[in-house]
């Protein structure tokens, strides 16, 4: 079983900044792209950043230049890093990741974490 635990959510001022985390544990061969969405209250999930397994990243355009994405392939580990955080990133983050759970696998599976919420609010 995979399991994708997010942390590190919570409540920021207009302006400052959080890192948020999600670690994959269980039974996999590997992870392909992962990736945090988020969805603000009456609103659809929309993609905030992704990265490749070789690195590569994308960003909405709403924040561009304000948030950074990273991941840890020896700890199975994808972070976001928020900076100059606005009121309308308020909203719960969900991490999403691509595994393939086995080595003969013909495709990746796509699985989520349980999410995290992050209000920006003075």
């Amino acid at each position: 079983q995979v399991q994708l635990v997010e942390s590190g959510g919570g409540l920021v001022q207009p302006g400052g900044s959080l890192r948020v985390s999600c670690a994959a544990s269980g039974s996999f061969f590997s992870i392909r792209d992962m990736g945090w969405y988020r969805q603000a209250p009456g609103k659809q999930r929309e993609l905030v950043a992704g990265i490749s397994i070789g690195g590569s990243t994308n960003y909405a355009d709403s924040v561009k230049g304000r948030f950074a994405i990273s991941r840890d392939n020896t700890k199975n580990t994808v972070y976001l890093q928020m900076n100059s955080l606005r009121p309308e990133d308020t909203a719960v983050y969900y991490c999403n990741a691509q595994i393939k759970r086995y080595s003969y696998s013909s495709a990746a599976a796509s699985y989520w974490g349980q999410g995290t919420q992050v209000t920006v609010s003075s």
